[in-house]
């Protein structure tokens, strides 16, 4: 009985793992997905599509770094349905905007403003940068900006209230797991190997997210994407500067 109910426990594990899958990619999944806690599973996921790109990136090698670079950041806003970059014009508009009041109702609309289009095309641009200053340890890079992106917006739902109940993110707060930023945060320290070298890795996650949440007294589904959209163009040069760290050439 009791090897049945861990069967059982498992089975369901799969299936939240690929219901993650289905939330933040467009790659097909199995049936019975069940998108349910997702966010737990989100920085395994964006090592995940990192390593994906990594492997793209390898059979793009005989192209020039720069143009090469460019087609590895579209692949990977090809493999999230361009989730995180929406979430950064989103905030990029309400931002923008002076009046607290009316910045929910300018994130929520449809319609896309100067601003929005401006910071979609400075995060498009400063990752390609990013991606094309590295010829080397790549891996790490991919893997490093994916998860670390995912991982600040696991922060962020933890940490912070949710503005909007009829929003995308309103998943996350269904059934909230207080302690679920802790798993992707042990292993993405493990994953790089640097433990005591990644202050700035989890200080700035939080820091951006408690600015955003002083502009909108909390977070929705914009800002938590807007942090995956921008977390990963500054981790470029960080990885650049701390490669020797985790033994790459």
């Amino acid at each position: 009985m009791e090897s049945l109910v861990n069967f059982s426990a498992m089975g369901e594990l799969w299936r939240r793992f690929w219901g993650a899958v289905a939330f933040y990619t467009i790659l097909p999944v199995p049936p019975g997905a069940a998108v349910r806690q997702v966010a737990v599973w989100a920085p395994l996921i964006g090592l995940w599509l990192g390593s994906l790109l990594f492997l793209a990136d390898g059979f793009l090698t005989p192209m020039p770094l720069l143009p090469r670079s460019g087609l590895v950041v579209t692949l990977g806003l090809v493999l999230t349905g361009g989730f995180h970059l929406d979430g950064v014009i989103d905030a990029a508009d309400g931002w923008a905007v002076p009046d607290p009041e009316r910045r929910l109702a300018v994130m929520r609309d449809s319609h896309t403003g100067a601003y929005g289009v401006m910071a979609g095309c400075l995060v498009i641009v400063l990752k390609i940068i990013a991606l094309g200053s590295l010829p080397t340890a790549r891996f790490w890079l991919l893997t490093g900006a994916m998860g670390w992106g995912r991982w600040g917006q696991v922060a962020a739902i933890c940490l912070y209230p949710y503005l909007r109940p009829e929003g995308k993110g309103k998943i996350h707060h269904q059934e909230p797991l207080p302690w679920q930023w802790l798993p992707g945060l042990l292993l993405l320290l493990a994953w790089g190997g640097l433990w005591w070298k990644m202050t700035g890795q989890i200080a700035a996650p939080l820091a951006l997210t408690g600015w955003g949440l002083g502009l909108a007294l909390g977070v929705g589904g914009g800002c938590t994407g807007a942090w995956g959209g921008i977390r990963g163009t500054p981790t470029g040069r960080w990885w650049n500067g701390w490669k020797p760290c985790v033994g790459a050439p």
